[in-house]
């Protein structure tokens, strides 16, 4: 469930001005048009260890307006290569229920593999490989100069693709991740963004008083033109352990580039 620094920070769609384009700008509604493809690039750095670096890609093809899938994968190093990893495969698809003036509702499904390859392990192990299935719903409001956004998905995870059994209840999860996120464009060519997004696990052998993980992050992007764009961001990871939130020491910075073509 945990991807590198900021990959839940996506891109653009907005209602009117020059947003009307489907200006990929790293407005969290956006949806690339039919037969248009995106892709992102992430090189970021967790909050936890600054030696941690992540490459992370997104794909995402327009089927038709309202339809688009998608395809995202990452690897991590750590200490100059000391330990390396290729974190997941995940394919995506979002289907835009409402897409009435600035209104907008999507429903969400997506499926992950993970990890590929960690520590010298190779993938489909069966001790360490994880299946996740999701199902999900994002939705907001878009003007000209700014974007409301709120989502809600649920995870489940297991150690086999297909399992649906609770035979072994400590190798399943099940997950809810709640979102906000708010997107500001203030000129043709910069925009600010910033998301909360809230982690938890529902079963109930996990320990009571861990109430889940907020990840907070912001970002400042710049806009080549109407199909291109660079981000900057910072995040922070607060924890409750122990009966009481704790913030992770730290602060994961990343850069993010993204094209629609």
């Amino acid at each position: 469930m945990k991807k590198i620094a900021l990959t839940s920070v996506l891109a653009v769609l907005a209602a009117t001005g020059a947003n009307a384009a489907n200006v990929i700008d790293g407005n969290p509604l956006y949806m690339p048009q039919k037969g248009h493809f995106v892709s992102e690039t992430v090189v970021g750095s967790h909050s936890q260890n600054d030696q941690d670096w992540s490459l992370g890609e997104r794909f995402g093809w327009g089927i038709t307006d309202r339809l688009t899938v998608g395809l995202t994968t990452s690897v991590t190093e750590h200490a100059f290569f000391e330990n390396f990893s290729w974190n997941e495969v995940a394919l995506d698809a979002a289907y835009r229920l409402i897409d009435d003036c600035a209104w907008k509702l999507d429903v969400l499904a997506g499926f992950e593999v993970t990890p590929m390859r960690a520590f010298h392990n190779s993938m489909f192990e069966k001790d360490m490989t994880t299946y996740s299935w999701m199902a999900g719903v994002r939705g907001g409001y878009v003007t000209e100069d700014w974007t409301l956004m709120a989502h809600a998905n649920f995870i489940y995870t297991n150690s086999g693709m297909f399992n649906w059994a609770y035979d072994d209840e400590y190798n399943q999860n099940h997950n809810l991740n709640l979102g906000v996120a708010g997107h500001w464009t203030f000129s043709d060519r910069w925009s600010a963004i910033a998301s909360a997004d809230y982690y938890k696990t529902l079963d109930s052998y996990f320990d009571a008083n861990n109430h889940g993980l907020w990840e907070l992050a912001a970002g400042l992007n710049f806009n080549f033109d109407a199909t291109k764009y660079l981000g900057v961001y910072i995040s922070k990871d607060i924890e409750h352990n122990d009966g009481g939130w704790e913030s992770q020491d730290g602060i994961g910075f990343g850069v993010k580039f993204g094209v629609d073509f």
